[in-house]
């Protein structure tokens, strides 16, 4: 498949654009560089969210982050979704696009979540197909996302690393390394993270995102993190991200914060606190640099 746009962020700590922070922005920030949307916030044709979003898009780079494909599902990708999808990626020329290891939806309802599935061969084959068809659709290379996950499936018969292996190789797909979503999962499910990051196809790894968790209990009184991105980076996670970066040098880094939102200048803050670490790998002698 002859795929358009390579993932070309800037390999920097950008953050997530959000409209409470369209004035900030626009008043003339020049040290952020690059910003990532939710690509279902500007399926709409008009008003002042792209108004915002053009003046900014014409200073910085730009990843557009899908939430609603359902590349886990049981259904094909919504035609009218990812037309929608496509007339965006046009619009905005976005350096990198990514989407979830997840299923939203079923029987055409969309049910607001991200949810997990058993790691099979039928999963597999379909997973594999409806990013061929995503790809197919909008002409570009698609980035996905390890997921977050409060379960395991008995019938899984692919570990999750090999099964983000074999959809690159045979989709062609890049993918987007969520340490936060490796976290939450490795305490979660009781595995080690960076034995899990040993075995984690870097090469393919073309963005990073970074969040803050929430911290609960189960039923049973074990320790339960939730991907809840309201708040600050975790030292944890922090600590497997340098782990990563050693391997691969610089990679383009996102700081999510979807809930609880602080001020711009505290978001900022968290990316600086990730560009130094990708300054400092940068510096290192022999720095390796990333494939994808």
């Amino acid at each position: 498949m002859n795929l358009t746009s390579p993932i070309t962020l800037p390999r920097a700590a950008g953050v997530c654009l959000k409209a409470e922070h369209y004035g900030d922005v626009l008043s003339g920030d020049r040290s952020t560089p690059f910003f990532e949307i939710h690509a279902e916030n500007y399926f709409h044709d008009g008003g002042p969210a792209h108004r915002h979003l053009a003046a900014i898009r014409a200073d910085h780079a730009l990843s557009v982050h899908g939430v609603a494909l359902s590349l886990g599902g049981l259904d094909d990708p919504d035609p009218l979704h990812l037309q929608r999808l496509r007339r965006l990626l046009d619009r905005y020329e976005p350096q990198a696009f990514s989407e979830h290891l997840a299923w939203t939806v079923h029987d055409g309802v969309y049910l607001n979540d991200l949810l997990p599935f058993p790691y099979t061969r039928a999963a597999l084959d379909r997973v594999c197909a409806h990013i061929d068809a995503t790809q197919a659709a909008t002409g570009r290379r698609l980035l996905l996302e390890n997921p977050a996950t409060y379960l395991r499936f008995a019938h899984s018969e692919i570990p999750e690393t090999e099964f983000l292996a074999e959809v690159v190789a045979r989709s062609g797909c890049g993918l987007l390394l969520d340490v936060n979503n490796v976290h939450v999962c490795a305490v979660n499910h009781g595995f080690d993270a960076l034995a899990y990051l040993a075995a984690f196809p870097l090469f393919a790894v073309g963005e990073i995102h970074l969040a803050g968790h929430a911290r609960n209990v189960d039923t049973a009184g074990n320790r339960l993190l939730i991907d809840a991105h309201d708040r600050a980076v975790d030292p944890a996670v922090w600590k497997l991200y340098e782990a990563v970066i050693a391997r691969t040098g610089p990679v383009p880094t996102l700081v999510e914060w979807d809930n609880d939102l602080p001020t711009f200048a505290t978001l900022r803050e968290e990316a600086v606190r990730a560009q130094s670490r990708l300054d400092a790998v940068a510096a290192a002698p022999g720095a390796a640099h990333a494939a994808a």
